[in-house]
């Protein structure tokens, strides 16, 4: 900006937003997991540049419109890309709904609040690499799960049932019930290891 007194120029004011440390590091946590960053903003080429290589993101889209940004989504869709997208104003309402999770900074509009799937309490992007980090334990959880369970049906319910009584293999009601409990107990005990991880 320009600072003008008595018509006559006084000096020059710089604006600039700062980078959080902690932006830095949740894109090169992401990178390592596998997930491409890309910059989709509204601000002008040059500001979008200087901030995505103070960030480290190589793939910027620069003074995209509000209402272009959901396009900018589905163009990233287009390309076979499974979007997360995070946004915090009304203008990223539209693209939060459009990508297939849409992650909402939680010191933002209501709108962005009302249309991500997640909401981050905190304004830290770290908190992203955070529930990337849970949702994927938690699917590894799910299918150790699925696995423990099936596991004891497909051998306990043939055993049970009395399928193998003809080599003396059998299991007494009481104690297939047993093992129907512990089987449960397993499972529980599995998901319930996810509190000890610290992200």
């Amino acid at each position: 900006m320009l600072v003008v007194a008595d018509s006559t120029f006084a000096g020059i004011i710089a604006v600039a937003d700062t980078v959080k440390q902690s932006s830095k590091q949740a894109v090169e946590v992401l990178a390592k997991l596998g997930i491409h960053s890309v910059m989709i903003t509204g601000d002008n080429e040059r500001t979008a540049q200087a901030i995505a290589q103070q960030v480290g993101i190589a793939e910027v889209r620069a003074q995209v419109l509000p209402q272009d940004k959901s396009v900018a989504v589905k163009d990233l869709q287009a390309q076979g890309k499974r979007v997360a997208f995070v946004g915090d104003g009304i203008n990223d309402a539209p693209a939060l709904a459009q990508a297939e999770l849409g992650i909402a900074i939680g010191s933002g509009t209501d709108v962005a609040l009302e249309t991500g799937q997640i909401v981050l309490v905190r304004d830290d992007l770290m908190d992203v690499v955070r529930s990337i980090k849970l949702a994927r334990l938690t699917f590894r959880k799910i299918v150790q799960n699925l696995f423990w369970a099936l596991f004891y049906n497909v051998a306990g319910i043939p055993i049970a049932a009395g399928v193998f009584a003809g080599i003396g293999l059998t299991l007494r009601p009481e104690l297939a019930g047993l093992a129907m409990a512990l089987s449960s107990v397993s499972v529980v005990s599995n998901s319930l290891l996810l509190k000890r991880i610290r992200l």
